[in-house]
């Protein structure tokens, strides 16, 4: 199938519904996974309200001045959590940094957590204490979506439904608020997200309006993934691809300048990455191998996997 259009699915049916509508949803959401990696979803549970707030303050923080930014950029870091600035980060294989800069929200775990040492703190915004706290309210609630996401691929699969829960719980989960700065002189060689698939799990955008967002489909062209406003964008992110032994897709997608004349004009976008615990086991599942598709992956834990691609992203120095 060639990807023209992104596939739109509705959770409630999933979380609500009967067996027969919880089956229609496990089969629609596969099958979308497997052709294209991406979806809408509607009835997703993330309220609109939620959403709008957090619009907000995420470009109030983006207002406060380069100077007062920089002092949320935490080197040791390596970009987890608190501020990248603008051009720090690059797609893997591409020179050129891209045209944005971002905030990362990390998880909240016990002290007792067995992955508490592993997680940096999250960082506070004292300037603006709203920013953290509905920061924290989004990233809980997008997770919790993911969650149920992740139930009905596990039954696609011929998995347990619960087989992701305990990888999933205490991940190591992103939620980046996201700057595009208005462009102010011709780019060279760099757009606002250059060409990448994710690292993660699945990732979760809250408020795809608007063009920027392309997905590649099978035949190379460049799709818009625009969703209406009660909806959520989601895809197949490198990680779940890898251990589907890529029966699931993880397709290559990149946010492109807007036209000349809106240059001018600054783009927000705020993805929740919802990546495992660091001892999951990515391992090609044996029920995605066989003659016809071998084994393409060699063996690796999440947490080896994820260092690899800081270094690619040029968040972490060799």
């Amino acid at each position: 199938m060639s990807l023209t259009t992104i596939p739109i699915v509705d959770l409630s049916e999933f979380v609500k519904g009967d067996n027969e509508s919880k089956q229609k949803f496990v089969e629609e959401l596969g099958k979308a996974f497997e052709e294209t990696g991406f979806v809408s979803v509607r009835n997703h549970g993330v309220p609109q309200e939620l959403i709008d707030r957090y619009y907000a303050l995420t470009e109030t923080f983006f207002q406060l001045s380069t100077e007062q930014k920089k002092t949320f950029e935490i080197p040791e870091y390596a970009g987890q959590r608190g501020y990248t600035s603008f051009g720090r980060e690059h797609a893997k294989g591409s020179e050129a940094p891209d045209l944005k800069e971002f905030w990362h929200f990390g998880q909240y775990v016990e002290k007792d957590s067995k992955y508490a040492s592993e997680y940096p703190d999250n960082v506070e915004v004292k300037e603006l204490p709203r920013f953290n706290i509905v920061g924290k309210e989004a990233y809980q609630m997008l997770e919790k979506t993911g969650a149920y996401v992740l139930r009905a691929l596990a039954l696609h699969l011929g998995l347990n439904e619960f087989y992701f829960d305990e990888y999933a719980k205490e991940g190591n989960s992103i939620l980046r608020p996201i700057h595009y700065p208005p462009i102010t002189s011709e780019p060279e060689n760099a757009i606002r997200a250059a060409a990448h698939g994710d690292i993660n799990l699945i990732t979760l955008l809250m408020g795809a309006q608007g063009r920027g967002l392309q997905v590649q489909n099978h035949d190379g062209q460049w799709i818009d993934a625009i969703a209406e406003p009660d909806e959520l964008v989601i895809n197949v992110g490198d990680m779940l691809s890898r251990h589907t032994n890529n029966k699931l897709k993880s397709t290559i997608h990149q946010v492109v300048n807007p036209p000349r004349e809106l240059w001018g004009t600054s783009r927000y976008s705020i993805p929740f990455f919802m990546h495992p615990v660091s001892d999951m086991k990515l391992d090609c599942l044996e029920n995605c191998i066989d003659a016809e598709n071998p084994k393409k992956f060699e063996d690796i834990t999440a947490g080896e996997y994820l260092y690899e691609r800081l270094v690619d992203l040029g968040l972490i120095k060799k």
